[in-house]
């Protein structure tokens, strides 16, 4: 039988950082950086399954704490809780300038709340996808979270220490998301080899947020990943609003 393909996908500075691994062997996986979304629907061998670390669905309008998807799955990871961002309206993600994303943003989120210029920096990439995803695109293409599949990694618990440290690599942090990789059977010079991508195009925790995202998308195959929330609502394009890990 020919062997079956997941991916994980991380939004970098260089475009999209896919590792692509056989559903049962994370230790062949490769990695490769390509521009667009769109190329990452063209990987091959085709995945069976992509995890994205991206929002997929997206709200009217925002509550407190972003889609119930974003409460429930930051809810498991104590200090790492802030990696869960609270995901704005569409009509906020649509806008291209900030302080237009600003003023939507308070006129489609209850309490009224700006957005982070930390968060509109993503809006780009979410548009990218958004744009792409229908309820059929959905059935292979998955929301992922890095820091809820390294949770699950350690047994579900929250890590200890962070990737980044004031903006920069905290060595300590990326050390050991790489031990739990490695433990699920990713070879250790896979992760730690950044020789292919420069590092103004992708950074040592993008490989390992992919790498995480793929052992998320095998566990969705296998039937052991967990949803949150278990039963999603849809957006108005009829996404599932739902994070997995």
């Amino acid at each position: 039988m020919a062997q079956r393909f997941v991916a994980g996908v991380d939004g970098c500075p260089g475009g999209w950082l896919v590792v692509l691994r056989p559903i049962d062997d994370a230790a062949q996986a490769q990695a490769q950086l390509v521009s667009k979304f769109s190329d990452v629907l063209g990987v091959q061998p085709a995945p069976a399954i992509i995890g994205v670390d991206m929002p997929i669905g997206l709200p009217d309008v925002s509550g407190v704490g972003g889609r119930r998807a974003d409460i429930e799955a930051r809810a498991n990871l104590g200090a790492r809780q802030s990696a869960v961002f609270a995901v704005p309206s569409r009509t906020a993600v649509m806008q291209p300038v900030y302080s237009e994303a600003c003023a939507v943003a308070m006129r489609t989120s209850v309490p009224p709340r700006k957005v982070s210029k930390q968060c509109f920096n993503l809006f780009l990439r979410i548009r990218e996808i958004d744009a792409l995803m229908t309820p059929a695109v959905q059935a292979r293409v998955y929301e992922t979270h890095p820091e809820l599949g390294f949770w699950a990694l350690n047994g579900e618990r929250p890590l200890g220490e962070p990737k980044k440290m004031k903006s920069r690599p905290h060595p300590a942090g990326l050390e050991l998301r790489r031990d739990l990789l490695s433990a699920a059977g990713y070879s250790r010079r896979f992760l730690e080899d950044m020789s292919a991508f420069p590092a103004r195009h992708a950074g040592a925790d993008d490989l390992l947020d992919a790498a995480a995202c793929a052992w998320s998308a095998a566990r969705i195959v296998n039937g052991t990943a967990q949803r949150f929330p278990k039963v999603p609502p849809l957006d108005s394009k009829g996404l599932r609003m739902e994070i997995w890990g």
